[in-house]
């Protein structure tokens, strides 16, 4: 029930002589009860975002007391993006209105539509139709400083029929908000791999949608490794049935970061499938990691098929992860509907086979975690794209001093282990 339902609701007892004046306390005291994602709000309208206070739902967990350039209206100067093409696409700049001539989904939280509102011009890269690309479209951006917010929105297009990789990375200083809006036509294939490797004094705060289209695979793929503070919306919705959609991430907090992920597979059509896998590795006194995944089955969507699973791996004391599954069911009549969460440090007995085996401690707690990320970058289609994230990871495990924590796991999730 909505803040208007509850107060509602008490005024028509008042007026109706029940007596019926409760009002939950929470709410009185300024928070904003969870409600179904189906009734939040999704517009290109800034003013229908107010400036989060950190008390609602969706704003809860992220520090929105650092966020202030970022969530206040304004425009920026026009971002330069490097841009690595190959046959079968083009890039072209459009205005705000020809992008939401397209289709789009609109922004659902106040960050997404600063993008919308503050990015000067739109990237479009368009998939031509039946191309099947061997290798990836790059984009990259290049932060040069922390001073002022910079606002940016793209928009990829994949042909029916078409194949194709786009990889959009983020690297430098600086302080962004950024929309990503991605169309796949009917039957295409599209991967979608998004780097923030931003310096340590970096904020992201970025939403990457997707519309789905009739027999359409898209997968997204987030590697987080860097930014101060990096808060990264991923969002499914389907334009026909038969969809697959494939939300993946890999996350790394060390002292001082704040990294956190969130999606929303929106199951609005039937005959569709969604499968969603967030990994994270935390070290350090002040690591912060958030993962909420909310999947929503509406009634039309019968014969959907969706999982969404998070695992967390603590590697010092100090550390804190927050992992929250939601699921909505609105039609039984389903193929399967799922989430598994879980919060834990190294397994002992892991350890003591590779040390058993001669392996040192230190490498031995490397190799624990590169089996913990493997299975999810096996999912990268590229090989040099795998090898890229992998050396990524790689680069951060040789930063790490392991310090493994004294007692249970430090786990602030709902649950520790959630199997549904």
């Amino acid at each position: 029930m909505s803040v208007a339902d509850t107060l509602a609701e008490s005024a028509d007892a008042i007026a109706q002589g029940t007596g019926k004046t409760h009002v939950d306390p929470a709410v009185a005291r300024g928070f904003v009860p969870e409600q179904s994602r189906a009734e939040r709000t999704a517009s290109f309208d800034l003013a229908d975002f107010a400036v989060p206070k950190g008390r609602e739902e969706e704003w809860r967990f992220t520090p929105v007391k650092k966020l202030a350039a970022l969530l206040a209206e304004g425009t920026s100067p026009a971002l330069d993006w490097a841009v690595d093409l190959t046959d079968g696409v083009t890039t072209t700049t459009i205005s705000a209105d020809e992008a939401r001539g397209l289709g789009i989904l609109p922004p659902q939280d106040r960050a997404a539509a600063v993008a919308a509102a503050g990015a000067p011009s739109v990237l479009l890269v368009e998939v031509a139709a039946e191309a099947e690309l061997d290798a990836p479209v790059r984009l990259r951006l290049d932060g040069t400083g922390v001073d002022g917010a910079a606002h940016a929105h793209v928009v990829i297009r994949a042909g029916h029929h078409s194949r194709a990789t786009v990889v959009i990375d983020h690297q430098g200083s600086g302080q962004l908000t950024e929309l990503v809006s991605v169309l796949t036509e009917d039957a295409s294939d599209l991967t979608v791999v998004a780097g923030q490797r931003w310096d340590d004094d970096a904020i992201h705060l970025a939403q990457h949608d997707a519309l789905v289209g009739r027999d359409s695979t898209y997968r997204h793929i987030s590697v987080t490794l860097g930014g101060a503070i990096v808060r990264l919306n991923a969002n499914v919705r389907y334009a026909g049935p038969g969809g697959d959609a494939t939300l993946l991430g890999v996350y790394f907090a060390d002292s001082g970061q704040h990294l956190e992920h969130r999606s929303f597979v929106d199951h609005n059509a039937a005959h569709c499938k969604s499968h969603v896998t967030y990994k994270g590795a935390l070290q350090g006194e002040t690591a912060r990691t958030v993962w909420v995944g909310d999947a929503l089955i509406r009634a039309a969507a019968e014969g959907t098929d969706t999982y969404e699973l998070n695992r967390n791996l603590i590697l010092t004391d100090g550390a804190r992860a927050d992992s929250v599954p939601n699921l909505e069911i609105e039609t039984g009549e389903i193929e399967g509907a799922g989430h598994a969460s879980a919060t834990g440090r190294f397994d002992d007995l892991q350890l003591f086979y590779l040390q058993a085996r001669g392996i040192p401690e230190e490498e031995a707690k490397r190799l624990v975690v590169r089996g913990f990320f493997a299975d999810i970058v096996r999912e990268i289609p590229l090989a040099d794209l795998r090898d890229e994230v992998s050396a990524a990871i790689e680069e951060e495990l040789a930063t790490t001093a392991y310090a493994a924590p004294t007692g249970a796991a430090t786990d602030h999730s709902l649950d520790s282990t959630k199997e549904n």
